[in-house]
């Protein structure tokens, strides 16, 4: 294949088992983890967990990324599209409360096929925010849930951290697709059933960035239409120590409470992270569990 599934739009070619362009993947999925995942937020993870395929590659390789051995690295093993819907049904029978795609943008043309029949649970999309509208376009009702990432609030952040200096404008029109598919936010019995929910993690010396970030979901979207999730799990990792000083460090108590006070003061409603979260050990491991 000729990929152009996200913004990046590199045109790379895509065969069964090699892969060009940005994210170097080929066309079958390459997986690294199929395992309930009981870190995602309440109601997705719920009380069984959340049924996460952990996809390796993606479009935007962060340099903070704590991922970075599936993302940046490449590592897992390669499947082929029935596998995949296999490891969804065994999820379903160990008790995941929804299937949560995790970085699936770069094999979006697989999940197409995964989810030609409907599976019986919620199908979660969870994303770095960095997606194209036409791609999203594809998937219209087949995705119940979409987990978007809203990263930055200025381009130039984006560009420095995730070489993607189109990033803010293309993820909140992303963003805007997402809810347009699936409406309100709408819970049943404590789990998350349709809806987006929005996260931003809150980088060292960013707090204003954060702030920004908050202020245009809370000036786009009506009060009750989407979740927000403001996250503090940041860690010094990847590239960082090395070539990006400023982000080489953890977060400082000041920073996550002032980012959680503004979070409330504007009336968004869903969830935030104690500083506990900032622990290696909410690091899925990457073992090819499940695969």
């Amino acid at each position: 294949m000729i990929c152009d599934l996200c913004p990046r739009r590199c045109r790379a070619l895509r065969t069964d088992t090699a892969g060009e362009g940005f994210c170097g993947m080929p066309s079958l999925p390459v997986v690294a983890r199929g395992a309930l995942h009981r870190w995602e937020e309440p109601p997705i993870s719920g009380t069984r967990g959340s049924g996460t395929i952990f996809f390796s590659g993606c479009p935007l390789q962060c340099v903070f990324c704590q991922n970075d051995q599936i993302s940046r690295e490449g590592f897992g093993k390669p499947v082929s599209v029935a596998r995949i819907r296999a490891i969804c049904e065994e999820l379903i029978a160990q008790g995941a409360h929804n299937i949560n795609f995790v970085t699936p943008t770069h094999y979006a043309h697989v999940i197409r096929q995964v989810l030609e029949q409907p599976l019986p649970v919620p199908v979660v999309w969870n994303t770095g925010g960095y997606e194209r509208v036409e791609t999203l376009r594809s998937l219209e009702g087949k995705v119940d849930i979409y987990l978007p990432d809203l990263k930055y609030a200025d381009d130039a952040d984006a560009l420095r951290y995730s070489n993607a200096g189109d990033y803010v404008e293309t993820a909140q029109a992303a963003i805007r697709e997402m809810v347009r598919q699936t409406g309100p936010y709408v819970l049943e019995d404590g789990l998350l059933k349709r809806g987006v929910v929005i996260r931003h993690l809150i980088l060292p010396g960013k707090a204003a960035a954060a702030k920004a970030v908050m202020d245009w979901v809370a000036e786009t979207f009506p009060p009750h239409t989407v979740l927000f999730s403001l996250m503090s799990q940041y860690l010094p990792w990847g590239r960082v120590e090395a070539e990006f000083p400023e982000l080489n460090r953890r977060l400082r108590k000041g920073e996550a409470r002032t980012c959680r006070e503004y979070m409330e003061n504007l009336g968004l409603e869903g969830f935030t992270q104690e500083m506990e979260a900032a622990q290696s050990q909410y690091i899925p491991p990457f073992d090819l569990t499940g695969v």
